[in-house]
């Protein structure tokens, strides 16, 4: 006997089940004359009659009924094995984890984007962590990209992607043009994140402070970017914040940039190269390729 089809089985246990050729073609989303079609040919592998034509629709032969609990069986076998195959490939669809900070913002998810258009089956987890943690994972094999201030710790591999500039965030509404840092730090309270989650700014902030002979105690307020510029936009204070948050900064909140001396310092895209990963190796040659293009 030759292999048979899956749908001849399929059109056989429908229309078992439906009793009726036009119900069982409906559901099938087939004519009649190909159900019958499909029909015969099972009859002609299987060497019998399947089915009774009468006044009342179809009714299975004493040979259907018993071949009829077997292709029961198969069909929903058939269907388990698909079932089966998506599942293993949606656990074995491959996962990019990247980590990213406060100056990689504005530009990651933009290479995330151009990376999904080129690779629509690789997921990728982005989380905001600092550079310390990122780094750390990277060693441990739970991440696989980072975007950290340089340098970075031994045994990974980097390469920077642009320099980074402290600037302070002040509310827009405040007499900037006759204002610098220094009498910006005295006329508001000095707002800040939290040193934990973004340590590498509480560092920037306090050496730029010593370095200028500034006063100031900063205040710890959020651990999250955007509601620290909602507080400059409301007037409650001034933050010191990156250059690059310009790119998503309110309407109502300026930038302040030191005309003496700045803080600068670099961001890097960070891996380990000791741990074997194509897509990471994909995304890192978009990131290379498109770094030439970044406008700060």
């Amino acid at each position: 006997m030759k292999g048979i089809d899956v749908k001849l089985l399929r059109a056989f246990v429908t229309l078992a089940k439906k009793g009726s050729y036009s119900s069982a073609a409906k559901a099938l989303f087939l004519t009649q004359p190909a159900l019958s079609k499909q029909i015969q040919m099972l009859e002609q592998l299987t060497g019998g009659e399947l089915f009774l034509r009468g006044r009342h629709g179809a009714s299975l032969t004493i040979f259907g009924q018993q071949l009829f609990s077997k292709a029961n069986e198969l069909l929903q076998s058939h269907v388990d094995f698909l079932t089966y195959a998506k599942e293993i490939n949606t656990k074995n669809r491959e996962k990019l984890f990247m980590g990213f900070g406060i100056s990689s913002f504005h530009q990651v998810p933009r290479w995330i984007n151009q990376f999904h258009q080129q690779f629509p089956e690789c997921e990728v987890i982005i989380s905001h962590l600092p550079s310390s943690v990122q780094m750390k994972m990277l060693l441990e094999g739970s991440l696989h990209i980072g975007f950290v201030r340089m340098p970075v710790s031994k045994g990974l591999s980097s390469h920077i992607i642009f320099e980074e500039t402290l600037a302070l965030a002040v509310p827009a509404n405040s007499n900037i043009e006759f204002m610098n840092i220094r009498s910006a730090i005295s006329a508001y309270s000095l707002l800040q994140l939290d040193p934990s989650t973004s340590p590498c700014l509480a560092e920037q902030t306090a050496v730029f402070l010593q370095h200028n002979q500034l006063s100031a105690n900063p205040v710890t307020v959020t651990e999250d970017i955007t509601t620290i510029l909602a507080l400059v936009a409301g007037g409650n204070g001034v933050a010191f914040v990156p250059e690059s948050v310009r790119h998503f900064l309110p309407a109502e909140v300026r930038l302040l940039m030191s005309v003496e001396r700045q803080n600068r310092w670099n961001i890097g895209v960070v891996w380990n190269a000791k741990i074997t990963s194509s897509r990471r190796d994909d995304f890192l040659r978009l990131v290379m390729a498109r770094n030439t293009d970044i406008v700060l």
